[in-house]
């Protein structure tokens, strides 16, 4: 059980280091990572500013991204480690993409209070009423994770934008 801890506990870093880089280049602190059977599949941040595409949800890229390499819009099998609960479209996005399980740091309700727009609705809301077999854990690295809503307000109000 310790090593599976372990190995989400690297998985979620690389989310989190990611997301750092997205901060860094202007984009809002979200990171996901893909990963099938204990490999790297994907990591990247959010790419909402640099698109102008309001879908381009870490959560969402990296979906795209894993299917552009895996050559498949079946991810079954694999994990999204979100450093967010993702919202509703991105776990829908899941949903479809027949993710197995999302891990996740900090929550919708740590984004919403930060100033994010975020839509009320929790994962376990969404499963529950969709009737989503996808696996839920929450709270991985959590204060790591909503650190990064803290460092992005930080170079928001240094850069301006």
């Amino acid at each position: 059980m310790q090593k599976n801890q372990n190995t989400d506990e690297q998985f979620m870093r690389l989310a989190i280091a990611k997301t750092k880089l997205g901060i860094q280049k202007g984009q809002t602190p979200f990171g996901a990572a893909i990963v099938k059977k204990g490999k790297l599949v994907v990591c990247v941040h959010n790419m909402v500013w640099a698109t102008t595409d309001i879908t381009s949800h870490a959560e969402i890229h990296a979906i795209r991204k894993a299917c552009k390499k895996l050559k498949t819009i079946d991810l079954s099998g694999c994990t999204l480690y979100s450093t967010c609960e993702p919202c509703p479209m991105c776990f829908s996005a899941c949903h479809w993409a027949r993710i197995d399980k999302i891990i996740c740091g900090a929550t919708i309700k740590d984004a919403k209070a930060c100033g994010f727009h975020e839509l009320a609705l929790s994962n376990d809301q969404m499963k529950k009423w969709g009737k989503s077999s996808i696996q839920i854990q929450k709270n991985l690295l959590a204060k790591e994770c909503r650190a990064l809503f803290l460092l992005w307000a930080k170079e928001a109000k240094s850069k301006k934008y």
